[in-house]
């Protein structure tokens, strides 16, 4: 195994973050490497009213929400963890884009993010998406996996790609 070699992952739990998932194994198959799938996340009401308010307790049951639904995920992609690549899995606080920048921090890194669909109301509400920010900042090459239709995650330890859904 290529210990240097490290194929990031955003994870969001979203129906279009399957094909970046199902994507990032393949380029982990591909390269004999670890996947390190990563999910960020803040604090419910965010940063400053957290502060202004800390609560150690509530901060622990944020992370294990975040573990939680980084393993569905990953369940929801595979049926569970593929048995035949190493996986790192990473819960980290903070926005995702600069938290994915963070952990692919390496030059041999690969990092794969999600395009999502963006409507106009969610152009509005949101600052930039974070496969832009990726593509920006990243010090590692960055794929952009574009969503599908329908992905198709088969059964547990399935080779099977997404597959687009016949128009």
């Amino acid at each position: 195994m290529a210990e240097d070699t490290r194929i990031v992952v955003g994870v969001s739990g979203s129906t279009g973050n399957l094909a970046a998932l199902h994507r990032a194994v393949q380029e982990t198959r591909l390269r004999n490497a670890v996947l390190v799938p990563v999910i960020a996340w803040t604090p419910v009401g965010g940063e400053a009213a957290y502060r202004a308010a800390p609560c150690p307790e509530l901060a622990r049951i944020w992370v294990q929400d975040a573990r939680d639904r980084l393993d569905a995920a990953v369940a929801r992609a595979f049926g569970g963890h593929p048995a035949d690549i190493r996986i790192e899995p990473v819960v980290m606080r903070g926005e995702t884009g600069p938290v994915l920048t963070r952990v692919a921090d390496r030059p041999g890194d690969l990092l794969v993010v999600g395009t999502g669909r963006r409507s106009p109301l969610r152009t509005l509400l949101q600052r930039g998406s974070v496969s832009r920010y990726c593509l920006a900042h990243a010090a590692c090459t960055v794929v952009a996996v574009p969503p599908t239709a329908s992905v198709d995650t088969g059964a547990a330890g399935s080779d099977r790609r997404p597959a687009l859904a016949a128009a």
